[in-house]
């Protein structure tokens, strides 16, 4: 890799060039600028007017915010490989020209995507599109970190670009982005709600607890769709606005191509890496918020002491803790959980500490954990089994890793719950929930209507 030392993008990509001449093969180059702060979902809406596919990830705390606008790269794959994910990321910043000059920040060249819950599914016409894995690097890409603003330009340059004609392309995008007028958001309303089959899905739940009575399986997670229509395109802008503001303690994530957009506020931490650092969360059992304090502090403590919870959430903990000891050292779970509020919602919680044995990659764990038991069931392949041949919908990237990784194997994945698909002037809204053999249908019913509450609150609407 070369470090740049000044921010002349023209300059930078006839280097560039130059250097693809020499190695024949495409520089990859990213340049990376300090600016004036910029609200997020401004800079969001303004990417609208490029017709550009869009990112939007936040951190849990809202302390790091990433915007994307535009695909520099796409790597995608059928089947949701994470070692060819690997390796084609390593063989892209084998030949690549980044610039370091803030790399203390979450900056530079920075992959956003995710994984099929099931890369066995076929793919039919809800996640058209969404086949597999993919991961992109942004063209533009503005990271917020606390109070600071940056800017990172990634384009990947060969022997015949027409440096000029590029450099002005991107001076032109990045001024209109920059620059940018204030538009207003559009109010999203909600003139159409249907449950996809809501008696078959509690069938489904009973035929599971017979399944976990009669065979080896302790738990199945089963997810159920909810499809709503708008009376005009749904703005993600509004939408992401009121997640931020309602949905605190949880990463809030937009995912778009070719306008349709993976949406959602997910609680749920698969795994983040710094320098090796580990950190994951164990998040399963669920209780609805108390409308006073006293209410919401005995819901609370019936979660706490409900056997059914605890098991679920046991399982989670249990498969996590293997996982991560397989890859990692110092590996730090404490030994009950506690409870993690939410605006709509409080789950069981255990965080998860350790530090990565040398050669493992961020990827590496994400591949191990995931479908962690809270989205799957456990033993894994059991539930799994069960899912593919009878559950009513089409999962996609629903339940599955949803994240970010930079050059050096830093990031976070979330799990995708609490999140809808959008397309134009319509929504699939999805939301599962753990079965066990003292599951009842009528009450698992009502905690996915609990979870839906959330998005379906955000894209205007209600129970």
């Amino acid at each position: 890799m070369i470090e740049t030392k000044d921010l002349n993008i023209d300059g930078v990509l006839h280097a560039a060039q130059k250097q693809s001449v020499d190695k024949a093969t495409p520089t990859f180059v990213s340049v990376t600028e300090q600016i004036t702060w910029i609200d997020p979902i401004h800079f969001f809406q303004a990417g609208q007017q490029l017709q550009e596919n869009r990112i939007f990830w936040s951190s849990s705390d809202q302390s790091t915010q990433f915007v994307g606008i535009g695909d520099s790269i796409l790597f995608q794959n059928k089947d949701a490989s994470y070692q060819m994910l690997k390796k084609e990321w390593e063989q892209a910043l084998n030949n690549s020209w980044i610039d370091n000059r803030f790399d203390q920040y979450k900056t530079g060249p920075i992959a956003f995507g995710g994984f099929p819950f099931d890369p066995k599914e076929k793919v039919n016409e809800l996640w058209n599109g969404f086949e597999g894995s993919q991961f992109r690097v942004p063209t533009f890409l503005l990271t917020v970190e606390n109070d600071k603003a940056f800017l990172t330009t990634t384009i990947y340059v060969e022997e015949d670009s027409h440096i000029d004609e590029l450099s002005a392309d991107l001076i032109t995008k990045r001024h209109q982005l920059l620059h940018a007028p204030n538009t207003s958001f559009q109010n999203n309303t909600i003139v159409l709600k249907h449950e996809v089959d809501p008696l078959q899905w509690k069938g489904l739940v009973a035929k599971a607890t017979d399944t976990i009575e009669r065979e080896e399986v302790n738990k199945i997670v089963l997810a159920r769709e909810l499809q709503v229509e708008f009376d005009d395109d749904c703005d993600i802008g509004q939408v992401l606005t009121t997640l931020k503001h309602t949905q605190n303690h949880s990463f809030i994530f937009a995912w778009e191509k070719d306008n349709v957009c993976f949406i959602g506020a997910t609680p749920e931490r698969l795994v983040k890496v710094d320098n090796q650092q580990l950190f994951s969360t164990c998040l399963a059992g669920t209780a609805p918020r108390g409308t006073t304090i006293e209410e919401d502090k005995w819901y609370g403590q019936q979660l706490l002491n409900d056997q059914k919870n605890r098991d679920e959430h046991q399982f989670v903990v249990d498969m996590i803790k293997n996982a991560v000891h397989s890859c990692a050292k110092y590996v730090d779970i404490p030994n009950e959980p506690i409870l993690y509020p939410l605006k709509n919602l409080q789950h069981l919680y255990t965080p998860v500490e350790a530090e990565l044995d040398k050669g493992y990659t961020l990827l590496d764990v994400v591949e191990k954990l995931h479908p962690t038991p809270a989205l799957c069931g456990f033993p894994r392949e059991s539930s799994l089994a069960f899912i593919r041949e009878f559950e009513l919908l089409e999962r996609g990237w629903y339940g599955a890793p949803i994240g970010w990784f930079d050059q050096h194997f830093n990031g976070e994945f979330a799990v995708a719950i609490r999140s809808a698909l959008i397309s134009d002037m319509k929504a699939s809204l999805f939301a599962g929930c753990g079965v066990v053999k003292e599951s009842d249908p009528d009450i698992e019913y009502q905690e996915t209507n609990i979870k839906f509450t959330p998005m379906l609150q955000a894209l205007g609407g209600s129970l």
